[in-house]
């Protein structure tokens, strides 16, 4: 089903995404492999869309189609009430405006256990800052989907050094342009390319894990 999902996403076959998303959510581990299905797709479609097959209208139609299935999806992963284990600040470092990966993360991260303040997308460095300081967290998280956010990432963390605030925190940055060299590169202390392995090492961060 899963395969069926991805290629009526990518068609822009709306109308059939939805119903087998509506299907497959309902069963084991179906929220997840909905929501890692339909991240898929997006990011087939951002290809597509840089390589001139696809234009701005096939965009925003996904995006809307994304928007549908998480309705009915993301409260699959919410659940009951968990003991929190920890405080993270999130946000989509400046110069990206992508949220779906952040969003999907979010809620996962706070299903087990983590008190998550997400401050957005396109976040400014200083923001990053004000927030450390208001919230105290123990780990911070950095989105980005585009090459121009890992330059965004390192001067971030290199304003919250500057501040003083870097040995207080965790950073751990994910998202489709990072990796281990990304992560020595901008001075994260984690990087994670899916949602569930970034709440696996968020929580090793906590150690809690």
């Amino acid at each position: 089903m899963r395969e069926q999902l991805l290629k009526s996403f990518v068609d822009m076959d709306e109308q059939e995404a939805v119903r087998i998303a509506r299907e497959l959510v309902d069963t084991d581990g179906g929220a997840v492999a909905v929501l890692d299905t339909c991240k898929e797709a997006m990011e087939e479609v951002g290809r597509l869309f840089e390589a001139g097959e696809y234009f701005l209208s096939e965009l925003i139609a996904a995006g809307d189609m994304f928007n549908q299935i998480m309705e009915f999806t993301l409260p699959k992963l919410q659940g009951d009430e968990v003991t929190s284990i920890g405080t993270m600040v999130l946000g989509t470092v400046q110069g990206d405006v992508h949220n779906i990966g952040k969003d999907i993360f979010k809620v996962m991260a706070e299903a087990s256990g983590i008190n998550v303040i997400d401050i957005g997308i396109d976040v400014p460095h200083e923001k990053f800052v004000e927030a450390i300081k208001e919230h105290k967290p123990e780990l911070v998280g950095m989105c980005c989907l585009i090459t121009l956010g890992v330059d965004s990432m390192k001067r971030t963390i290199e304003v919250i050094r500057e501040a003083g605030l870097r040995d207080d925190i965790k950073i751990i940055i994910g998202g489709g342009r990072v990796s281990q060299a990304v992560m020595e590169h901008v001075g994260a202390d984690a990087w994670a390319d899916d949602a569930a392995r970034g709440v696996r090492l968020s929580k090793e961060l906590l150690g809690k894990e």
